[in-house]
Parts: structure tokens; sequence; C-alpha cells
């Protein structure tokens, strides 16, 4: 049952559309249709998101792939938002290159983005690597991967970008807009020391500042059926780590509970893609008070965010997108780093060495199986309307970067999303390398390479903007 303010915050927002249908009118030839596919993994998995081997137990909510796919013309389009932790290069690129060929939507044209969910499975990278193996070298096979999930993930992402390219329908464009100050918080702290410092720890007597800015914007783009003007599905982007569960069961954390707010609003068949923002050095812990949010306390926030605001419409339409692939120097280690790291690998999560001596080994056997001297990451530009765009980057990045990318953006309203077709982890601004700590020691690539993925952002920006009506 809606209780009184989602119910004037649907009759609100019904009622702007429909003011607004003239201007959408011109929107017409644009169509969207979107998919939302079940990748749950066996209960028994192992679980991503700590240094240490997490079993899952159970299901809290299902995790999903949801895609929405967007058609003008002859342009095509298609976003894909997962409920994980991370998308490797080789699913996302197996994922594109399979949907392209059964869709026939340009892979280029196909963004396949994690929310970053710490309650999803662990599937790719040096610690499920070591665990794996170890399992496989002493009982013969890997109890805990009763599947190939990887494969099984390329397969479900194929298949939400087919149906709801099949699905795809005429739509029109809505846009919300709105702050949330409350919920995020930048984790990084200069201390009296002179460090820095990621989570000191709330009412921590030794924090001078923090060392960083938040991005309180929410922004919401509502999918309208053309023939009823009501909507069926929204993307939102917002700038917050997805580590506000915890525990054993599978969860996509707090956009579950921002859909599921949304349904007593839209309906129970209410699709939201969550895109998360650009929030590597954010997070939900107020380090001014003991308690912190939960994230069914999140949920109903993010959602009010989305139907209260008065929303404009996004006409008329101009799809387009563009996207550049960026050689990012990547850290470099010795064999003697190397060689220990192989050693400490099988200290992790035993208490055997301090947190950040487990990151580095980690860290390094990552890079190790990356290989090369530069990673190829792409950047994505995606072109709504003469004054909508969308970005999306590579791995976690800092809200700073984010911040310059919206800053120098020639579209008035531009989203930027993470960990989008690969995962080099924390991708920090040069600042924050100087300065050390937890996301310095985690990060794959070199000094610079997030300034490198911001100039790439502004330049397809800039293309697109050059060639609007």
């Amino acid at each position: 049952m809606k209780g009184p303010l989602m119910q004037a915050a649907s009759a609100a927002i019904l009622a702007a559309g429909a003011l607004a249908m003239p201007g959408d009118a011109v929107a017409a030839d644009l169509a969207a249709g979107v998919a939302a596919v079940d990748i749950t993994p066996p209960v028994g998995y192992r679980m991503a998101g700590y240094f240490n081997e997490r079993l899952s137990t159970g299901v809290h909510d299902p995790l999903h792939a949801k895609a929405l796919v967007l058609r003008q013309g002859s342009e095509r389009a298609a976003l894909v938002f997962c409920d994980l932790v991370g998308i490797p290069l080789e699913v996302s690129s197996q994922a594109r290159r399979q949907a392209a060929e059964k869709t026939g939507i340009p892979a280029s044209n196909i963004l396949v983005a994690a929310t970053h969910s710490h309650t999803g499975p662990l599937y790719f990278d040096a610690l499920r690597k070591y665990l794996h193996d170890s399992a496989v070298k002493d009982r013969g096979s890997d109890p805990r991967e009763t599947a190939d999930y990887a494969a099984l993930l390329v397969a479900r992402i194929v298949q939400a970008i087919a149906q709801a390219d099949a699905a795809a329908r005429p739509v029109t464009l809505g846009l919300a807009e709105a702050e949330q100050s409350q919920l995020s918080f930048n984790r990084r702290f200069h201390m009296k020391d002179g460090s820095v410092r990621f989570n000191p720890g709330p009412l921590n007597p030794d924090i001078v500042r923090p060392a960083g800015p938040i991005d309180p914007q929410v922004r919401t783009i509502l999918v309208r059926r053309a023939d009823d003007n009501r909507p069926f599905a929204a993307l939102m982007s917002f700038a917050l780590h997805l580590d506000t569960t915890g525990g054993t069961e599978y969860s996509a954390d707090y956009p579950f509970y921002v859909e599921k707010e949304l349904r007593e609003t839209f309906g129970p068949r209410f699709v939201l893609l969550f895109g998360t923002g650009a929030c590597g050095d954010l997070n939900h812990i107020d380090v001014t008070r003991k308690d912190r949010a939960k994230p069914s306390e999140i949920g109903p926030k993010l959602a009010a965010a989305a139907v209260l605001p008065a929303t404009k419409a996004i006409a008329p339409p101009q799809l387009g997108v563009r996207s550049e692939i960026v050689r990012v120097p990547l850290q470099r280690y010795t064999p003697e780093q190397l060689a220990k790291a192989r050693e400490d690998i099988a200290k992790v999560g035993a208490g055997k060495l301090p947190f950040l001596g487990e990151v580095e080994a980690y860290k390094i056997l990552s890079l190790e199986l990356r290989g090369g001297e530069a990673a190829p990451l792409e950047v994505q530009a995606f072109r709504l309307s003469k004054d909508v765009a969308l970005v999306g980057l590579p791995g976690e990045v800092f809200v700073e970067l984010g911040l310059a990318i919206k800053r120098a953006s020639p579209f008035p309203t531009t989203l930027v999303v993470e960990l989008c077709n690969d995962s080099p982890e924390y991708v920090p601004t040069k600042q924050a390398f100087a300065e050390g700590s937890y996301e310095i020691t985690n990060s794959r690539i070199a000094p610079g390479g997030g300034e490198m993925l911001v100039d790439a952002a502004v330049r397809l920006l800039k293309e697109l903007a050059e060639r609007r009506e």
C-alpha cells in the first residue's frame, strides 16, 4: 500500500509528465526497452568485497543484470548494470561481442557496469584464483565453485540485452534532479600526525578534517511509455559505496531498497537501473556519530530524491555514443616483491599480516594476472539530448575525478558511472597518490591515470556536444 508521501509524489510526477507532453512529442522516434535477468550464484559460492574467504549462506534478495536498450534512427545503445563488486574485462568483452552479434547493437555502444555490491560472488582476480587453485590442489576440485560463474554471467548479460532490445517501444524521458548530502561521506581524513588515513573510525579525536569532498547529486532518468506517460523504469546515479549490508547473504545492497520503494509508487514491475557514481573515496560512515545508516534507511531517501523533485522533459532526444581506449600506465613491481606476494597471499584473511600487507600481496598478484605495462581502459560517453549525457569509466573512481568531468562537461546535466567494462580497482587522483593509504595501495594504475581518463571523457563529451542540434 502506498503511503501518503509516495501517493502524492506519484501524482505529482505523472502530472508533471502530462504537462511536459507537448515538448516530449518530438521524442516519438525514441524507443527503449528494459529487462532484468537473475544472476544469483548458487548458495555456498565464495563472496566478494573483503580480504578473506567468505562463503554465502543464503539469499536476502536476488542479484540481477538489468539492461536498458535505447534506439533512435540508426543509433542504438545498451546500458547494463549488474549487482556485483566488479566486471572483469574478459567478461565484459565477451558479453559485448556476443550481444552485438545477437542484436546488432555495436559493441562499442554497449556499457556493462557493476554496482559494486559487496554481497555478491567472488569470481575473478588474484584472491579468487589463489583460493580456487588451492582447493583444486588439495581436493582435486573446488567444492565452492559448483558453476562456471563467469560463463553464466556472460550468457545472462547477453540475455538481458536481447530481452531489452526485443521489448523496445516508443518512450519519452524525464529527468529528476536532487541533492542528498547526509548519506555519503568522504572516508579519507587528514590526521593530527600529518598522515591521511581511510576510515579512521567514528569519533576519532585525531581527525583534523576530510581529505576530499562528496558529490551530493542524485540524478534520475525516468523512462515513460509514450502512449500513457507512465514510468516503467529509471536510471539513477548517486556516488555512494555499496558496502552498507555486510553478512553472508547475497544482496544488491541499498539499490534493492530504492527499487522496492519506487515500486510502491510505480508498480511491482518497475525496474531501477542503478549506476554507481564516482565514489572511490566515499562511503556511508559519518565519523561524527557512532551509528551508521542502514541500507533500508538509505533506500527511501534516494527514492524520494527520484520522485519528489519536479521532473523535466528530456526533449528532443538526440542519442549518440562515443568511446575511446586510453592506455593507462600500470604500477610496477620487482621480482622480489612478486615472490613475497606469492608467499603472503596464503596469509590473507588469517590475521598473519597487517591489513595493508594483505592488500599489497593481492594487488601485486592481480597486476601479474593483467600483465603488461599499461591497461587499455575504455571511456564511454552517451548523449541523450542536447542537455543530458552519461559517462562510463572503469574502476572505483575518486569523487574528485567525477566532479571534474561534470564541471568541464558541455552538457548541463552529466551523469558519471564508475566500474564500467573493467575493474582496475581504485582510480585515485595524483594528490591522493601523494597522500597514500588503502586506496593507493590497492590501485593498479600509476599516478596520473585518473586524470587521463578525465581528459578522455571531456574530449568525448565535447565531440558529442559539437554534433548536437
